[in-house]
């Protein structure tokens, strides 16, 4: 699987969203401009992750998205499921393993492939990237040049 536009765009706004929300509810103007995305196609990914119960939007003066839940309770493999679907190294359109080699290599490959990956994403939270972000982003300004 390879991951779409959709499901880059959504991991970078939220992680942006969740840096940058100590204030109340964001604009996705403001994300839009900081992430450098295209506003039209952020509010398409951000009414699918509101749909996904991972965002929720705030109505009025001051309105925006913000996180249904907080950050440490939210995984990359939910955001990537909720914007990608779920995660298979292979198109399995109900296709059985239809012979011994087949079902071997789809159990000892493909599968494990699979559980790899999907730990390895449930195992990462959007507050461990936005920790991840703030510290490159302290580096990066910290740079002192002679």
């Amino acid at each position: 699987m390879k991951v779409s536009t959709k499901g880059r765009y959504g991991l970078r706004a939220l992680v942006d969203m969740a840096a940058n929300s100590q204030e109340g509810p964001i604009s996705l103007i403001q994300t839009a401009k900081r992430q450098n995305i295209s506003l039209n196609y952020l509010e398409q990914v951000f009414g699918v992750l509101r749909k996904a119960g991972i965002v929720v939007s705030v109505k009025g003066a001051g309105g925006g998205y913000k996180l249904a839940k907080s950050a440490e309770c939210i995984t990359v493999k939910e955001i990537l499921e909720a914007l990608e679907g779920e995660f298979s190294i292979i198109d399995r359109n109900g296709e059985e393993a239809a012979d011994p080699v087949q079902k071997a290599i789809q159990e000892l490959v493909w599968d494990e492939i699979d559980n790899k990956v999907n730990e390895f994403l449930g195992k990462r939270t959007l507050a461990q990237l936005v920790r991840e972000y703030r510290e490159n982003l302290d580096c990066s300004t910290n740079m002192y040049y002679i």
